[in-house]
């Protein structure tokens, strides 16, 4: 996974607000890993976001 490259492709600003120990942790884990903060963050985006096709309605929408 370090070795992967993210953000490559035309960059846009993201301003959030998240609970302060969901910050605390992905600094922690920058730290460690030596992954930027940023790329952290993408990973994690675009792994929800494969996981939840059905918030973009890409799968049928079951009730």
């Amino acid at each position: 996974m370090k070795s992967q490259k993210y953000n490559q492709g035309e960059l846009k600003e993201l301003k959030v607000e998240i609970e302060s120990e969901v910050v605390d942790s992905f600094k922690e884990m920058e730290k460690k890993s030596g992954i930027p903060l940023a790329d952290l963050v993408v990973i994690a985006l675009k792994r929800f976001r494969a996981s939840h096709g059905d918030y973009q309605g890409k799968t049928p929408n079951i009730d």
